[in-house]
């Protein structure tokens, strides 16, 4: 644990640096003649009392500002802190890092060439998506950038009084241009707009965090005393990769077509090539190596005259370039190769195919570093090169391509009609049936329908998409596709009828032993029924002759010692299906039997986690969640969806982003360490759990089914506010019918989460634990004992208690006035708020003491905000009530003004959906 008096001087240096930027802020708002703003600002002794204010615009603009510094400073003041904690040799008091991941294994009795192996098999892909809204524009996140680095800028000790006033002007005048700017989408950002906020990301800011990563491993190893040889080699650091669905992710997405997905891929390719072309060029002024002070080895000036030659003009000019340094040479000779000239894409004659050839070359160049001694050279200035081309290759981030079931189904049934088949009875038959058509047609490599005939909307949509993929494959290799994802999955027909799909679109192939499907279809296992279906169907589609067949081609293709099958779980519908205890506990049984099934047909489960960002969705902390999953699910590969507004929190700064990164690699370096060298138990509370999540998803389940509840959740929460928002190209719903079925998990927990009810990150656990209290008492007391030492169960407590806290009775209380049926209101907020006293009351009985007392860091970070955020939500209510009655023009401006709040709420609680 990070030491008490670390703690209150991170507290205290909050403190300092909120007073810093929030007089900026008032004096800019005083300087614009803004003095009533300026003093209804949080965190100011001459604040005004929260009450209804004329100006309800300006008031949620500067409050939404205001939020957003304070989660700057509380940013930058971890940062300083574990700083602080490194040069005082502490950082393994640092939850989930590498110093004390590697310090508990080393305890464990593992050697370092034992964490080396473990090391190799390490993959942690992060997979970014715009899916859960993003609410601040990518200008609104520059100005940010800066203002933050201002903040870092004062952290030296250095400065002058001169200088001093000099980065407060700085900061004044970042202020004043995110002031005037303003913090939310007055049109609804389209595709163009959040593909570029994605790869901003990819391209400016996790290049520059890999170095940082890189060292943070390296400090961590010399403290443990091991072998610094064990990480030096290329193949010693543990593999990072990015995935993307921006642009391939068409559930219930109309915008995402064909030339969204090609637009996608091009950008992706283009803006990889000129980060390497970028990371070369700079690696030329590095090695500037000249001949007559070190002999060069002859295979390296064999290779420079060989690769010149054959690129004629264009290698005598790279080599022209720096005559007498043929380690520079070469590095000119990469960058003429690759197929990139003029800022756009080139196929011209002898450019690099792939990445993987651009790696070879660099790895060669680096043995031409060795062999003149010249090791720290490679390690510090070659080594990070050829990390970016293994982390980014020529495609930047992998691209999955989703679809719900449904749309499926209904495209087979219009090929079928445009083969002249009933294509209508495939939507109702059985799924004996399906399958009987789904199998005959698979033994047979002709497809139904040429590229030319006309087909349903449906039909075409797939199509198109998977030819486009099928495209550029043929052109590039597979590297920069991820997998075919199928949303909903429920039987497997919902996945063989991918394989009939790849099969129309030249993304199968036909090999010796039959067909085969070139890209990994994945399902999705989402709602809690689903999951519990889920080991039943991957057990019939591993069973599926040619899903092995197709697994058998894509080990041979990676490279991989055993064929791997990718599953991705829901963590938002499971927990909007059953509430947190339900969900959580059901996605760990999930893993455990799907694990258990791919190890029986000898396949491993790669698990794709699809978490978003509040804990309602899946989210808590990193290590905590890497620590809960079940033994053996992880297996040293971890994929996960990175979502919405937490990209932003966790990675528009280098360091903060490599913070972040090092959580999930480090974490999940341990976890399969400790794993390898443990044999699974079951664990006494297993079956406990399981009663506990029926118990809770049934207390869930009554509560929102209520007579009236639908009602009641459309008055009690901004939910239509946020349908109208301009904070998301997708729909809020699936196919526009009003039932929460409908409704996607993003905007039922946002709603939630702005009228502070939070109902499924906590309903239903005080009922679960009641239950267990008076009919189980010793399991109880089990409970109580193993929530610090049993992983998962420690996970869904903290999460509930956490969900519990932020919850605020007093707020929700406000949001239900706007029930104007008081019988209605009157029985569901007895049912809430009986369910909130009862939770609280179990919790702290969990944790032997209020929760505001046992879990400090919650409540700083909350009573931080409140003030805010009372103001706040008295302001959304009111606007709320005086939108829902208005009409026309006067409407369109009570909605601006409700959005604001919307953003600045979310602002103050650090999340939207």
């Amino acid at each position: 644990m990070i030491p008490r008096t670390r703690l209150k001087e991170s507290a205290e240096k909050i403190h300092q640096d909120l007073q810093f930027v929030m007089d900026c802020f008032r004096e800019v708002l005083r300087e614009l003649g803004e003095e009533k703003l300026a003093q209804r600002l949080p965190w100011s002794e001459q604040g005004e009392s929260a009450g209804k204010t004329s100006r309800p615009r300006r008031t949620a603009q500067s409050y939404s500002i205001a939020f957003q510094l304070l989660s700057m400073v509380e940013e930058n003041a971890a940062v300083q802190l574990r700083r602080r904690l490194e040069h005082e040799g502490k950082l393994a008091n640092v939850s989930g890092l590498w110093q004390q991941n590697l310090q508990r294994l080393k305890e464990r009795g593992l050697s370092g060439e034992e964490i080396a192996e473990v090391l190799e098999d390490v993959r942690v892909e992060p997979v970014l998506t715009a899916h859960p809204t993003e609410a601040k524009r990518a200008t609104v996140l520059e100005h940010h950038r800066r203002i933050y680095l201002l903040l870092v800028e004062r952290e030296n000790d250095m400065w002058t009084p001169s200088e001093r006033r000099e980065i407060r002007e700085s900061m004044k005048l970042e202020l004043e241009r995110l002031w005037r700017t303003g913090e939310i989408y007055l049109e609804k950002p389209d595709l163009a707009s959040e593909r570029r906020n994605v790869i901003h990301y990819l391209r400016n800011v996790f290049p520059d965090a890999l170095p940082e990563l890189d060292r943070r491993l390296r400090v961590a190893w010399d403290e443990m005393d091991f072998d610094a040889d064990l990480l030096d080699r290329p193949d010693g650091q543990p593999s990072l990769r990015f995935g993307n669905w921006v642009g391939g992710d068409r559930d219930g997405h109309p915008l995402v077509t064909s030339d969204t997905t090609r637009e996608t891929l091009a950008e992706l390719r283009i803006n990889a090539l000129q980060l390497l072309k970028e990371k070369l060029t700079d690696l030329t002024r590095r090695l500037s190596l000249s001949e007559f002070l070190q002999d060069p080895p002859e295979p390296l000036h064999a290779k420079v005259e060989a690769v010149a030659n054959a690129l004629g003009k264009r290698g005598r000019h790279a080599v022209e370039r720096n005559p007498d340094e043929p380690w520079r040479q070469f590095v000119n000779l990469m960058i003429a190769r690759l197929p990139i000239e003029d800022g756009a894409l080139s196929d011209h004659p002898q450019a690099y195919d792939a990445a993987d050839a651009l790696e070879d070359d660099l790895s060669f160049l680096r043995e031409q570093l060795l062999a003149v001694k010249a090791d720290r050279i490679a390690h510090r200035d070659l080594d990070p090169v050829l990390r970016t081309v293994q982390t980014f290759g020529f495609h930047l981030a992998a691209l999955d391509i989703r679809q719900n079931s449904q749309f499926h189904d209904e495209a087979v049934a219009q090929l079928m009609s445009a083969a002249g088949m009933d294509g209508e009875a495939f939507l109702e038959w059985d799924e004996a049936q399906r399958l009987n058509f789904l199998n005959e047609e698979l033994s047979s490599p002709r497809p139904l329908t040429h590229p030319d005939m006309e087909l349903g909307p449906q039909a075409q949509a797939v199509l198109d998409a998977y030819r486009e993929v099928s495209w550029y494959i043929k052109q590039y290799g597979p590297h920069g596709i991820g997998a075919l994802i199928i949303s909903m999955t429920r039987s497997l027909s919902d996945l063989l009828v991918v394989y009939l799909l790849a099969r129309e679109t030249g993304l199968t192939a036909q090999t010796e032993d039959g067909l085969v499907c070139r890209l990994p279809v994945v399902p999705l296992f989402e709602t809690i029924d689903d999951l519990h279906n889920a080991p039943d169907i991957l057990d019939d589609f591993l069973s599926h002759s040619l899903t092995q067949r197709s697994l058998a081609h894509l080990q041979e293709e990676q490279g991989t010692t055993e064929p791997v099958q990718q599953v991705m779980i829901g963590y938002s519908d499971s927990n909007k299906d059953g509430g947190i205890v339900s969900s959580l506990w059901n996605l760990y049984r999930g893993q455990d039997a799907l694990a258990s099934v791919g190890r029986e047909h000898g396949v491993r489960v790669r698990f794709f986690h699809g978490r978003g960002g509040t804990i309602s969705r899946g989210a808590g902390p990193t290590h905590r969640f890497i620590n809960a999953l079940p033994h053996s699910s992880l297996q040293g590969d971890l994929r996960l969806t990175e979502q919405g507004e937490t990209i932003a929190q966790k990675y528009a700064n280098r360091l903060n982003a490599a913070y972040h990164l090092e959580l999930l690699i480090a974490g999940t370096t341990g976890a399969t360490a400790r794993q390898r060298h443990t044999r699974k138990k079951k664990h006494a509370l297993e079956s406990t759990l399981d009663d506990m999540a029926a118990k809770s998803r049934a207390a869930y389940q009554r509560l929102i089914h209520t007579d009236g509840f639908v009602p009641f959740f459309r008055k009690a929460t901004p939910i239509d506010a946020i349908e109208a928002s301009r904070i998301g190209s997708r729909p809020a719903r699936r196919t526009g019918k009003q039932t929460i079925a409908d409704l996607r998990a993003i905007p039922w927990v946002f709603s939630w989460s702005q009228a502070r009810f939070y109902l499924s990150g906590w309903y239903g656990t005080g009922t679960a634990l009641e239950w267990l209290q008076n009919e189980h008492p010793d399991a109880f007391e089990t409970v109580k004992e193993q929530n610090f030492i049993w992983s998962p169960l420690h996970y869904i407590i903290s999460n509930v208690a956490t969900s519990l806290a932020t919850a605020n009775p007093e707020i929700m209380r406000q949001y239900a006035g706007l029930v104007e049926d008081h019988d209605l209101r009157r029985r569901v907020m007895t049912k809430v708020e009986d369910e909130y006293d009862r939770t609280r009351r179990m919790l702290e009985c969990i944790y032997s003491g209020s929760l505001a007392e046992k879990r400090p860091n919650v409540q700083q970070f909350l009573n931080l905000r409140q003030e805010g955020l009372n103001r706040l939500h008295h302001q959304q209510v009111d606007l709320l009530r005086e939108w829902r009655a208005g009409r026309g023009a006067e409407n369109e401006d009570l909605l601006l003004k409700l959005l604001l709040t919307v953003n600045a709420i979310a602002n103050g609680l650090g999340t939207t959906g």
